[in-house]
């Protein structure tokens, strides 16, 4: 049985420890994690804890001729410091890996590196996480009924909310409801979500980014935000309503602003941060303007927890094309985030073995 205390406490350096999982094999997310790594910065920064199988990075050495990248298999239970570890999470009899192919066995993979992970994060042996694009098909199991891995890690870390977050040197971006129907927007939206997550995103810009002040600019639900409720009342009925709550709670929320001419003047380059009512009002301009080397960030977790702003990608899987930025944008950020929760205190750390609970002075 593997010593966790080993795993904890051996030469824990004083950089982080960041876990990146490989996701979905057969998609780009080794290809990416291999190309990253051999950034010759990443191994001052953090050390790197891949979650996976050391036959997959085996295979896709050879596929795409990497000759130089270098890794150690965790047998003892230690983590090295600067190399890259690797923890193997599945039986190999699962492993039959064919670049852009969609399997049973690619999905049950991608949940056993997310199940480790998450263990791993609860008893201290990895200060945060990186996840690989998985695919939200064949993921789905017993163990694994998620819409995605915000959901995952925040059922994982008992988060009553978690807000998903687009990050780039551009454009910060949170969007108010995650992978939901269209059609359920609109019925999702209340008064006290929005205020809800608007907190989570106050909290997180201030003591995971350090932006003591964040100017933060809500965009509206309805074309033209509405119209003065001649093109929909969502926005003076929930959203704004929540946006006056918080302003005179002396938060700097400016609101709600038309989607479409807010983005076209680049009134965005005004504020630390915009809020999107749905996923694709926020994620179509932030991928316009930072699809390579967007991050996406889950605010309101205990962990720190980042992924590369793409997806499986298929279509170019084992090809030796996919852009690596993103993914390397990832754990940079994962390692900034680390960093900046030890400098600043609040929220506080619980001072327990687990390190599971993280306080977030959230107002109610």
């Amino acid at each position: 049985m593997e010593n966790k205390e080993n795993r904890t406490q051996a030469n824990h350096s004083a950089v982080p420890r960041i876990g990146i999982t490989m996701g979905d094999f057969n998609g780009i997310g080794i290809e990416v994690i291999m190309k990253s790594l051999q950034d010759p910065r990443i191994l001052r920064m953090c050390v790197p804890v891949l979650y996976g199988s050391g036959k997959a990075l085996a295979k896709y050495k050879k596929l795409l001729n990497i000759e130089t990248f270098n890794y150690h298999q965790i047998t003892d239970g230690i983590v090295h410091d600067r190399k890259v570890n690797v923890v193997n999470c599945w039986d190999n009899v699962f492993l039959d890996i064919n670049p852009s192919e969609i399997t049973e066995e690619a999905g049950k993979c991608a949940y056993l590196a997310l199940a480790k992970s998450s263990e791993d994060l609860k008893n201290g042996v990895i200060d945060a996480v990186v996840t690989a694009p998985i695919n939200k098909h064949n993921i789905q199991g017993a163990d694994f009924q998620f819409a995605g891995h915000t959901e995952y890690y925040a059922s994982q870390f008992a988060a009553d909310e978690s807000l998903m977050c687009m990050m780039s040197e551009k454009l910060r971006l949170a969007t108010l409801t995650g992978h939901i129907p269209l059609n359920d927007v609109a019925k999702k939206l209340t008064r006290e979500l929005i205020i809800k997550k608007l907190n989570i995103f106050l909290q997180s810009l201030k003591y995971d980014f350090g932006i003591n002040k964040p100017r933060i600019a809500v965009l509206g639900l309805n074309p033209h935000a509405g119209e003065q409720g001649m093109l929909g009342v969502e926005e003076g009925t929930v959203i704004e309503p929540a946006i006056k709550h918080l302003r005179e709670q002396g938060h700097l929320i400016f609101g709600t602003f038309p989607a479409d001419g807010f983005f076209g003047s680049m009134r965005y380059r005004q504020f630390d941060a915009v809020v999107s009512m749905y996923h694709d009002q926020g994620l179509i301009p932030f991928k316009m303007l930072a699809f390579e080397d967007g991050v996406n960030y889950t605010a309101g977790l205990s962990i720190v927890r980042t992924s590369p702003d793409h997806g499986t990608a298929y279509d170019i899987a084992g090809k030796n094309i996919a852009d690596e930025s993103s993914m390397r944008a990832a754990i940079f950020l994962a390692c900034e985030v680390v960093k900046q929760r030890k400098e600043n205190r609040k929220p506080k750390e619980e001072k327990n073995p687990n390190r599971e609970k993280y306080v977030f002075e959230i107002e109610k």
